[in-house]
């Protein structure tokens, strides 16, 4: 290590990072938490609403407040799509084709939209768990050799002189391990949770389909 480095700031810079992972993965867990349970509330809302209709074609007529969800965008997308295609079948390549399967694709790539929103954060969660115990241990063995350092210049050797710093060092060791342990955690969750969500939102489309009349 250059001598113009002070191994003490690199270990405190350490620290400060583990603490920014700390802080990031907690907002991370409490805005999943709340983004994906939000959406589960407005899917229930909406699919309850959505069932009673007589017609999908009076989807618009029900309260705005019931459009907030994945699923409410999914059939709003469909339906979108189907008011336009009554207009321009046959007049532009967009609507040409097989129109069943057109509106598929409609609402698959809506579909895949609504899938990435609710995998934003989540990535991030992966990487602290996976970065945080080998940051912890950089800045262990920063503290470590600064310790053996300091050790060599007083010449003494005695267990109270090497146990203090030594100790001091390992600390690191233990934050980027309680650090990790959350995100990792966290991020299995979510990740089931958001299977979960997916596999609703892909029955969903099934059933969106199976209702939906296509114009040929």
């Amino acid at each position: 290590m250059p001598m113009h480095i002070n191994p003490e700031f690199i270990i405190d810079a350490t620290l400060y990072i583990l603490l920014l992972f700390s802080v990031s993965t907690w907002t991370l867990i409490l805005f999943k938490l709340w983004q994906f349970q939000y959406n589960s509330h407005c899917n229930d809302r909406f699919e309850k609403a959505f069932w009673l209709l007589p017609q999908l074609s009076q989807l618009k007529t029900l309260p705005t407040d019931l459009f907030k969800g994945s699923q409410s965008r999914l059939a709003f997308e469909g339906l979108t799509w189907l008011e336009e295609h009554q207009q321009s079948a046959g007049k532009i390549l967009k609507h040409s084709g097989n129109s069943t399967e057109l509106l598929e694709q409609t609402l698959r790539v809506q579909l895949q939209q609504e899938v990435q929103s609710l995998e934003n954060g989540l990535s991030v969660m992966a990487s602290i768990g996976s970065t945080a115990p080998f940051v912890g241990l950089f800045g262990t063995v920063l503290g470590i050799m600064h310790a053996m350092h300091e050790i060599t210049s007083s010449g003494s050797t005695s267990l109270s002189v090497v146990a203090g710093p030594i100790g001091d060092a390992l600390v690191a060791t233990a934050i980027g391990i309680a650090v990790a342990v959350p995100a990792v955690l966290a991020y299995n969750f979510f990740l089931r949770r958001l299977k979960l969500q997916r596999t609703r939102l892909e029955n969903f489309v099934i059933s969106f389909l199976s209702v939906a009349v296509v114009p040929q």
